[in-house]
Order: structure tokens, then sequence, then C-alpha cells
């Protein structure tokens, strides 16, 4: 079944390739990069099929079971075409001639040097050289590093300063999961492009993995009041469990009076009689395992607002902080932030 759903792509990505790209690129003179454009096609059909699902399968759920209504959708105007610019490989291109040749040479001199990467899929001859596990296997591990990821997001006062973008969506929609500071977006795929190359994921895994990654993570942003049940919940992250990780003075902060894996949120003062730290709970991208094991998972089923603390608390003198109303404001925003102007 896996190598037909392979096959099947493959066909569709040649045909795309044939039909489009490539005589682009020819009429463009650019003939000497036809293999970084068979590439970017392979992304750009991901990207395609991704906004099918979005569209055919995770709207009407958000129309079916809404956790809120919809009252500002000039900001979710705003988070699809971030998740056009992504879905549809423009990011991933511009990421590739960027970064990409300096990942490539960094290993091609510890190459030379006889430093071989590590084959994570040979560990177990016979069994993780098996695609369909070997793919799982990455999963788990592209997960293990993303929570991690997640985790130095929420940690480092520098790096809050740019992910908090994300977190300043008070309308969470199926659009909000590729609503982020570009700097930050860099930062991430950067690390994970080195991670892949280090265990020797293929480009087809490598593509797989992040479409089936980001796919979860359009769900997991839905407007929808959905949970998994008592299992399931601790088996893939839900819409449910995501959520608390967004809401207001708890998903991204840590609370003294809040106890790890619970629902302490109920009895915490008011926003304005608390003092909170950087942190926070729910920091899976696809497994809530990571979580579980490191004590910051919270399986509370319910659905509070959406935010950061500060759009919604006034400062000392009175003010709450500005977030942006569209993309090129909410970029700026985010570089004043980093260099503590705003």
């Amino acid at each position: 079944m896996m190598d037909w759903w392979a096959d099947t792509f493959n066909a569709a990505q040649q045909w795309l390739f044939e039909s489009t790209l490539q005589p682009l690129l020819f009429a463009l003179g650019l003939g000497n990069l036809l293999e970084n454009g068979y590439v970017a096609t392979g992304w750009l059909l991901v990207g395609l099929l991704q906004l099918v699902v979005i569209v055919l399968v995770f709207g009407p759920l958000q129309y079916w079971r809404p956790v809120e209504p919809i009252t500002d959708r000039a900001t979710v105007r705003t988070d699809v075409l971030y998740t056009l610019l992504h879905r549809l490989g423009l990011f991933r291109v511009a990421l590739f001639f960027a970064i990409d040749p300096l990942s490539d040479r960094f290993f091609g001199a510890l190459r030379v040097a006889g430093i071989s990467t590590f084959q994570l899929d040979g560990i177990w001859p016979g069994v993780t050289d098996i695609p369909w596990v070997s793919l799982l296997v990455y999963l788990v591990v592209f997960d293990f590093v993303d929570y991690w990821i997640h985790r130095g997001q929420h940690h480092f006062e520098w790096w809050w300063r740019l992910h908090s973008l994300h977190h300043a969506q008070r309308q969470m929609t199926m659009w909000s999961d590729n609503r982020n500071h570009l700097l930050d977006d860099i930062l991430r795929d950067s690390l994970l492009v080195v991670v892949a190359q280090a265990i020797g994921v293929a480009p087809g895994q490598f593509i797989a993995i992040v479409a089936i990654t980001q796919l979860s993570e359009s769900f997991q942003h839905a407007n929808v009041r959905i949970w998994f049940g008592r299992w399931g919940e601790r088996l893939w992250i839900s819409p449910r469990f995501h959520r608390r990780h967004h809401s207001i003075g708890f998903g991204h902060e840590t609370l003294p009076s809040a106890a790890p894996g619970g629902g302490a949120q109920t009895d915490l003062p008011p926003l304005l009689e608390r003092k909170s730290v950087l942190g926070g709970h729910n920091f899976g991208v696809l497994l809530p395992w990571w979580d579980m094991v490191f004590g910051t998972a919270d399986f509370t089923l319910r659905y509070d607002p959406t935010g950061v603390r500060d759009q919604v608390e006034p400062d000392a003198q009175g003010h709450v902080r500005d977030y942006g109303h569209g993309f090129w404001s909410q970029q700026w925003q985010g570089v004043l932030r980093l260099m503590g102007k705003a």
C-alpha cells in the first residue's frame, strides 16, 4: 500500500514538473536548477493536497462543532496568507536555497574528514529499513526533537519574543498553524534540516514527515470542540489538548500555584494578581508522550480563550502589547520585540 502511494505521488510530481515548472525554468534560462525545481514541485504538490484536506475536511468540522464564533475575519485572512506561503512551498524553497547549501557544505566537510552521518533506519536490519517502519521511527524521533525546540521557544526570552506571535492569535482556526515570525520559522526549520541530515533521512521521507506533521498541526489549531477520549488523548494530540497550550495565562506560562498535569487553573487568582514566568504546558507537536514523560502534560477537558496575557492585561502604564494586525505589521513588531523596543 505504501509503495502504491509513493508511486502515485511520484507520477503526479513528475507530471506537474514536466508540464509547468520545467518549461518555465528553460524559458527563464535556469536549466541548471532543474533538480532543485523537481524537489520544489514535490513540496508544491504536498501543499496542494494539504489545502484540499484543510478546506474539505477541517472546514466542515469547524462549522459543525466550533469552540467559539469567529468575529475577526481579518485576522483569519492573514492566517490564510501565512498558510499559503508555507504550504505552497514558497518558504520552503527560500529555505532550500538559503540554508540547505550551508548544511550540505558542513556535512560534506564531515564526510571528507572521515566522519559519516548516522543512518537511523539501519539500526535494525530487516526491520527499520522497511519503508513504513522507518517512517514511523523518524516521525517519533522528529517529534521528540520538535518537543524540545518548542520548549526552547517558550523558555528563552529572546526566542519567545518571536514565537509569541504564534500565540497572539485570539481567533484560532485551522489556518493558524503557520502564523509564525519568519525568523522563528527559519531557526526551527534549520534545526530540523540539520537533524534530518545527521540521521540520514531520505528526501522523500522528509517531505512525508513534514506533510504529516503540518496536517496534524492544522487540525490541532482548528476551531473545533473535539477531543479523542481518555486514551486517545494520550496517543495523539487533539485540538482540545493543543488549545490548552494556547490558553491565556496558562499555556505559555508556568504559574507557581499550578500543579503539573492537572487542571489547577480553576482555583488560580485573577490575571492581575498572578506572577508567572515563561514556560507552560502541552508542548508536544504530534505525540503527547513527551509532555507526559517530562511533566508538562495537562489533560483538563476545557476550552479557554486563546492569546497572550499582555494582550489583555495592561502593564504599569496601562498599555497592552500590539502584535500587529497584518502580515508585515506582525513581522515588524516581532523584530521590535526581539530588539527590546516593543
